[in-house]
């Protein structure tokens, strides 16, 4: 019988698209259903190593995806909110998670897809609640997810008459590291262990592969995964890098431990198999979930040792920025408020440094350009962004309590304190967007806006910190100071405008610059009011 190559291709193909579409989609819709909840639950329930393997399952059951997991990690630890040692446990937690797919994927219940979609669609559609629409979006990936299965096994099946087909599986079954290797490249290639999983429960069903052939396929798999979390840490910090190596190094060991197991786990699945009565889909299924949680006892006890070695292996100072607040102890609410408003107080101090910061990293990024400086500015604003929500609830749970008229008075301040610091974080970030827009657009600044705005910019870190600083020591004199330099900052932005029009109307400067130079110059001045603010709050002529 000749086969019809195109056919096939076509199929397997198109078949693979809408796999990797609907679960995707699938993901999705269950990430908007969790809404921002999938980040505190990292946060928050990743205490140590064997909770961060029990998050780890939750989060990507939840989104379908240990790639978008890991990413997620390589994110946190990143910004600091989790250690090394705590992002290996989520990673182990994520490749059992994965296999939920593959025992989806073994229930089989192919014949139902399109009307599975049919109920997505019309829950998408039809209904206008927002929540409703998410659970649509679910079904209708759930079922794309069986439409492309079925695709790609109707498009696989000629392969049984391809004598070249047969050799390879028989090769793959005599050498079980071509098996590795043939999984881990098609997983690089597709960038869904999912989907290979997938491919191979429907080459198994269909008898193309035996078990010998496909338990190898399956452990390269799981190495080809690791290529998301190594592309999301490039250019990334240090701690980011050392995660992406910790996932690759898991995956490699377990891969190792069970090629030299894989006659007693092969003997183990086929056990397992006639015991259930286990159809072949759920034979694959069974497999990459034993082997994923086996390789995550085997290897929890010795988190400590990997960390070490990804250590040893990416030196380099761990820079991160602490989202997580320091001095924000309840005990003192109730014990000492005075003391509890002190130690918010130190958080915002904390919180200016941040803004401080935010402003250099946006000042070096307009000079150099260097995407690095855009995204360190954009963790601080997030930073800034989540210290503030923790103060201000600190804060608010401080007022429950009976305070002094003098604390009183103090915590008022602070309350506006906090929301100066945070507007100085979204003005920070507006001139990053607004240095990105330029970069896109390749607008030019001339030479003399370039000055105009490191004689801004520099003057403006000057007042912020010099603001933070009179909150800290309560110095009255540093706050007057901070007054005067926004008198100068206020006639700077008037004598920068003109500037700008005099260039416009000599024709040096473009329209498009003009606008990146104006708002540029507009938030530095707001900036200069939200320092003034501060030092006003300290010298008691706040309104």
């Amino acid at each position: 019988m000749e086969i019809n190559w195109q056919e096939m291709l076509f199929q397997f193909l198109g078949g693979l698209g809408i796999f990797l579409f609907a679960i995707k989609y699938m993901g999705d819709g269950l990430q908007k259903a969790a809404g921002d909840r999938l980040r505190d639950i990292l946060d928050k329930f990743t205490t140590n190593p064997f909770m961060g393997v029990l998050v780890g399952i939750v989060v990507t059951v939840l989104i379908q995806s240990s790639s978008g997991t890991t990413v997620i990690v390589v994110g946190l630890v990143s910004a600091g909110f989790m250690t090394l040692r705590q992002a290996i446990g989520v990673i182990m937690g994520a490749n059992i998670g994965t296999t939920v797919t593959a025992f989806i994927i073994g229930l089989d219940v192919g014949a139902y897809a399109l009307p599975i979609m049919a109920v997505g669609a019309f829950l998408i559609f039809f209904v206008k609640k927002s929540s409703v629409k998410n659970l649509g979006e679910v079904v209708f990936g759930f079922g794309g997810l069986f439409l492309g299965l079925e695709l790609m096994s109707d498009g696989m099946k000629p392969l049984r008459d391809l004598d070249t087909f047969t050799d390879l599986m028989i090769s793959m079954s005599d050498q079980p590291i071509l098996g590795v290797v043939v999984g881990t490249i098609f997983t690089l290639i597709v960038q869904s262990s999912s989907a290979t999983v997938g491919i191979l429960q429907g080459l198994y069903a269909e008898n193309l592969v035996d078990l010998k052939a496909a338990l190898p396929i399956l452990f390269g798999d799981n190495i080809g995964t690791t290529i998301t979390a190594v592309l999301a840490s490039i250019g990334a910090s240090v701690a980011a890098r050392r995660t992406a190596a910790a996932h690759v190094l898991f995956n490699i060991i377990g891969t190792v431990i069970f090629l030299i197991l894989l006659i007693p786990f092969t003997a183990y699945v086929e056990w397992i198999s006639s015991v259930l009565a286990l159809e072949n889909k759920m034979q694959i299924a069974f497999a990459h979930g034993s082997f994923n949680i086996a390789s995550t006892i085997l290897q929890f006890p010795l988190i400590g040792a990997w960390a070490y070695l990804v250590t040893k292996v990416i030196p380099g100072e761990d820079v991160t920025i602490e989202y997580k607040p320091k001095h924000l102890d309840r005990h003192f609410i109730e014990q000492s408020p005075s003391v509890a408003i002190g130690q918010a107080k130190e958080e915002i101090i904390r919180m200016g440094a941040f803004s401080i910061q935010g402003m250099n990293e946006s000042y070096e990024y307009l000079k150099t350009g260097n995407k690095k400086h855009a995204e360190t500015g954009y963790q601080i604003e997030d930073a800034i962004n989540n210290l503030d929500r923790k103060i201000t609830d600190y804060l608010i749970e401080i007022s429950s309590v009976s305070i002094s008229p003098l604390e009183s008075e103090r915590h008022v301040m602070l309350m506006e304190t906090v929301r100066d610091i945070e507007r100085i974080g979204d003005h920070f970030e507006n001139i990053i967007e607004l240095i990105d827009y330029r970069d896109v657009n390749k607008v030019k600044l001339t030479e003399d806006a370039m000055e105009d705005l490191a004689e801004m910019f520099t003057l403006t870190i000057e007042t912020v910190q010099k603001a933070v600083d009179s909150l800290d020591l309560n110095d009255m004199d540093l706050a007057r100071t901070v007054a005067q330099k926004e008198d100068l900052i206020d006639k700077m932005e008037r004598k920068f405008r003109k500037n700008h029009i005099l260039r416009l109307n000599e024709g040096s400067c473009t329209a498009q610059a003009g606008m990146v130079f104006v708002d540029i110059v507009s938030n530095l001045e707001r900036i200069g009011d939200h320092a003034v603010n501060i030092s006003e709050a300290i010298l008691g002529k706040r309104n």
